[in-house]
């Protein structure tokens, strides 16, 4: 209507002026519905065109949507193992801070295996200290060996120089030999004394560490189990949907057991996210000014600029499955994803994460119109451009005005 208005001020308002004071005409007389059509048929037919136009220009140059909203994050309370509760420490719309406990998961398992990696670092522990008595035993058995090689050594040494002085009167050769094969014996066993005390000493220094290295390991790791049956805030925040119960199943794929919104609402802190036709995708573009009116915080028009243009459009999307593609399944055209933030740093405090908006951007041709050498129809044609946004920015007060009296007032609610 607005557009029209502005028309017909170019071209029936002109035109009926004319008529009416420049030649006389009266209304009703010479002025009648038949010569209004005949007489100011190429004001009519002009007004149309120019108002399909300038539609055109103002709704492609500075697109317009209501698809847009002041999303925020959530953390899903799910827990990393599968489990029944058996006991829950905070109530649903309770705010909480990171780390504390939300609920407990049934644990006995849990707590076994626990006590069991305990146990195993103090059979360790004990044999440990076997080992080092061992050890002890294995050095008392070096030296009676090397007595036992140092005492047959001498007995052999003497009864050689007695052979020598008298061969086989004082002593028969065969008992050298004899004494000989007793050296030998007692050389192997103070080897094998020798060989089971480095045994001992490396299981002490290396086998039984490492064996203790193990326990721990296996016991942190099933302190870690335990930890997981007790699920915590990873994020302070406020807890919602918190509808659990003592003995429900949960699940970390399939039963969540709440939601938690975080203090720190993420992207929605200072930002709306907004869908605009695919059409407008030529004219959207990063720095672009913008403004938004929200439901949460109506009369108010928000300043905005364009800070991202999603570069695809998740309508398009296609999941691998078991089943052909049928394009028919995109009949519902998708929208280019605009991310829009306020010009000024407070300039969404009023507006509720998850309000929905409406929203308009605006085309700048401030840069072009400063390069040297344009032409002057094009420089004309950009200056239009630019002003009729305008008409846009008026439509969006208008909005903006008679929103909550649309909601309170016409809707019926």
């Amino acid at each position: 209507m607005l557009e029209l208005m502005i028309c017909s001020m170019l071209t029936l308002l002109p035109d009926y002026l004319f008529r009416r004071y420049a030649q006389g005409k009266r209304i009703g007389r010479e002025i009648t519905l038949y010569s209004v059509w005949f007489e100011l048929r190429w004001g009519l037919v002009t007004c149309v065109l120019l108002t399909i136009s300038l539609i055109t220009a103002v709704f492609y140059f500075h697109p317009s949507t209501t698809y847009v909203n002041a999303v925020f994050r959530s953390v899903p309370i799910v827990p990393q193992i599968n489990g029944r509760v058996a006991e829950i420490y905070v109530r649903g719309s309770e705010r909480v801070e990171a780390g504390t406990p939300l609920f407990r998961l049934i644990d006995d398992t849990q707590r076994t295996a626990l006590e069991t990696a305990r146990r195993a670092i103090t059979e360790v522990d004990a044999a440990t200290v076997m080992a080092q008595a061992d050890l002890l035993g294995s050095q008392a058995r070096v030296l009676e060996a090397q007595g036992a090689l140092d005492q047959a050594e001498d007995e052999l040494d003497t009864k050689v120089r007695l052979n020598r002085n008298a061969p086989n009167l004082v002593v028969a050769q065969r008992e050298i030999e004899r004494l000989q094969v007793l050296v030998e014996t007692r050389r192997a066993g103070v080897a094998a004394a020798m060989a089971a005390q480095q045994g001992i000493a490396a299981r002490i220094s290396d086998q039984l560490p490492a064996q203790r290295a193990s326990a721990v390991a296996a016991l942190a790791q099933a302190q870690a189990e335990l930890d997981k049956t007790v699920v915590r805030a990873g994020v302070g925040g406020r807890v919602e949907q918190f509808l659990l119960q003592v003995g429900d199943v949960v699940n970390p794929f399939m039963r969540p057991a709440g939601v938690l919104v975080p203090d720190n609402l993420g992207m929605s802190g200072a930002r709306l996210v907004a869908g605009f036709g695919q059409i407008e995708a030529q004219v959207l573009r990063p720095g672009m000014v913008a403004e938004a009116v929200c439901a949460t915080n109506p009369w108010v028009v928000i300043p905005m600029v364009v800070t991202q243009v999603q570069g695809f459009i998740a309508g398009g999307q296609v999941r691998s499955s078991d089943q052909l593609l049928d394009i028919q399944q995109f009949s519902r055209p998708g929208t280019v994803l605009v991310t829009l933030e306020p010009l000024y740093g407070n300039g969404l405090d009023g507006v509720l994460p998850g309000s929905s908006c409406i929203a308009n951007a605006y085309t700048s041709n401030h840069e072009a119109l400063a390069q040297p050498g344009l032409g002057t129809l094009r420089r004309f044609a950009l200056h239009g451009v630019d002003a009729v946004g305008m008409v846009h920015a008026i439509l969006l007060r208008i909005q903006a005005a008679l929103m909550p009296f649309k909601t309170l007032v016409l809707s019926g609610h």
